[in-house]
């Protein structure tokens, strides 16, 4: 399974590479690519650690019109206000507990996935999209600065196609990126903009490989 990850992004073709190869189980391709998309996201939020703190960004929001209480059920049971990189230290936390917790991420070759898994990975999925909606209506010039967009761009588009091919995040979640979304799965132009800033590329048309 591990090959068929590294050959198909190598090769380029997001759209192949997040299908589920033939014979495999769907659970173990969930799980496998839950754990890249959060050490992936965990990589590129660090890059930025200087630009969100705060003081920068005092709630976790998506624009003027989103903004995302935490919850995890069990050591905070209410919803919280919190800023952006408590919010994004706590998911991360979160996420880690759950992929480490072998009677949801079995290890053992073979285990059986527990019956709720699916709402598990779609949980996990929705609130990682969080973390995209934050940097890309808060922090995508500094991203710019960076010279780290293209990369961006990429990784946000092999999470769409991946969430999109197995329905992983309700189409209201994705609202705060919408146009954006629309675009990398060629439902729209995508020469967007964000803030007046221009995430060309991040589509299905743009630069970055498809």
């Amino acid at each position: 399974m591990r090959q068929h990850i590294d050959a198909t992004l190598g090769s380029g073709n997001l759209r192949e590479a997040v299908l589920l190869p033939p014979g495999e189980d769907l659970n173990e391709w969930l799980a496998v690519n839950t754990v890249d998309f959060y050490n992936a996201i965990s990589v590129l939020y660090a890059t930025l650690a200087e630009y969100c703190t705060e003081g920068s960004c005092p709630t976790m929001c998506a624009g003027p019109k989103y903004e995302y209480r935490w919850a995890d059920g069990v050591k905070v049971k209410k919803p919280i206000a919190c800023s952006a990189p408590q919010y994004v230290d706590y998911l991360l936390t979160w996420v880690e507990s759950q992929v480490d917790d072998e009677a949801l991420f079995p290890q053992a070759q073979g285990a059986d996935f527990p019956g709720n898994f699916p709402d598990v990975v779609r949980k996990i999925f929705t609130r990682l999209f969080r973390v995209y909606a934050h940097i890309y209506h808060s922090h995508f010039p500094q991203i710019c600065t960076l010279g780290a967009e293209a990369h961006l761009n990429t990784l946000f588009k092999h999470f769409i196609y991946f969430t999109t091919a197995f329905g992983l995040v309700k189409r209201e979640e994705l609202a705060p990126l919408g146009e954006l979304v629309d675009g990398i799965l060629g439902v729209m132009p995508t020469h967007v903009k964000i803030n007046n800033v221009s995430t060309a590329g991040a589509g299905a048309g743009g630069g970055s490989a498809v």
